[in-house]
């Protein structure tokens, strides 16, 4: 098989745009001080920082609260149906390489009609990227238990509290062989972007959890590890290539005892930086990325940046590929004459 890239959006001349070039003339509606309205103004303001231009990207979503967010950007896109996304987007990555495809979808609409199209998509490396708002439950439908729900969540469909466990979005991801996995937190506006931005950049399956306040139906899903004042004690910052340290004295980090993590702190016991993990996006072993996305609070810090970068060839240029390595084979395909060939009958 011949080994040749498929042009994208972002190989061709970058072109100047602003922030304002990706504002739709649509009225934003979301709830007053939903999440929604941080994670579409970081959208709109690292889509300048590609250079592609607007009628080269395209944005698809799902059903929910998030489904709303392709008509405020001034982009081609599509609100499609329940947790179809994915597969809506790795057929318009087929036809059309070229394009910049964002798939935006909430953790009701990916991982529970949705879940098996997220699976696919990712484990084939489509070159889409896919932003999941969680914020733990289903919000447009008015407060149901989602797929992430924490057990023994209240709901107005569980009050008795959630018999189910919840699933862990990044795990799902990195399960499925997705090759960029990260998360960020939609009050972390700085962070928020630079992960986005990341994620834009990256050529494969690029799959984002951003944690999101619903504001209405579960207001302070994240608040324990996202508050100002507690924050730095209870997220830890991924960087590739540092040490994985947190706390408001950068003092605490995480080490391996055996094959389970551990907190200690650095001066304490003889522990020195160099005791601490050393966080590697590009590894190809899964278990120290998978140990991160399964990490929470309040046993351990909540993880946030990429846990996942690895370069590997896209679905589209592989399937281009076959296709091409076939023409030189056997030459350019005559439909009509595949069509008249083989076991044929007359209908009278």
């Amino acid at each position: 098989m011949t080994d040749q890239r498929t042009p994208s959006a972002l190989d061709a001349a970058p072109i100047k745009l602003s922030r304002k070039d990706f504002a739709s003339d649509q009225e934003v509606r979301w709830c007053p001080g939903c999440g929604d309205y941080s994670i579409l103004a970081q959208t709109q303001k690292v889509m300048p920082d590609f250079g592609v231009p607007k009628e080269n990207i395209v944005f698809i979503s799902g059903i929910g609260c998030s489904g709303r967010l392709p008509y405020y950007m001034n982009t081609y896109g599509f609100h499609s149906i329940h947790g179809r996304a994915p597969t809506i987007a790795t057929g318009l990555k087929e036809a059309r390489p070229e394009l910049m495809v964002w798939v935006v979808t909430g953790d009701g609409d990916a991982l529970s009609i949705g879940g098996n199209h997220i699976l696919h998509s990712m484990r084939r490396n489509v070159d889409i990227r896919v932003v999941m708002f969680n914020n733990r439950i289903y919000g447009l439908t008015k407060g149901q238990a989602s797929p992430t729900s924490e057990f023994g969540q209240k709901t107005k469909s569980t009050p008795s509290g959630s018999a189910d466990y919840p699933i862990h979005p990044l795990v799902v991801a990195l399960a499925a062989e997705a090759s960029f996995v990260a998360r960020a937190v939609d009050t972390q506006t700085e962070h928020l972007q630079g992960v986005l931005e990341r994620a834009g950049f990256h050529r494969g399956s690029a799959f984002v959890e951003v944690l999101q306040n619903c504001n209405i139906f579960n207001d302070g899903a994240h608040r324990a590890f996202t508050e100002r004042d507690v924050r730095e004690d209870r997220q830890l910052v991924l960087e590739h290539g540092k040490p994985m340290l947190f706390g408001k004295n950068h003092d605490l980090g995480l080490r391996l005892n055996g094959v389970r993590p551990e907190i200690v702190r650095v001066g304490e016991d003889g522990i020195t930086e160099a005791d601490i993990l050393v966080h590697d996006e590009t590894s190809e072993d899964p278990t120290i990325h998978n140990m991160l996305a399964r990490i929470y609070w309040p046993e351990f810090p909540v993880p946030i940046g990429v846990i996942r970068n690895v370069p590997r060839p896209t679905h589209d240029e592989l399937v281009d590929a076959q296709v091409r390595d076939a023409i030189a084979r056997q030459g350019p395909g005559d439909l009509a004459k595949v069509l008249r060939s083989g076991e044929t009958w007359t209908v009278q």
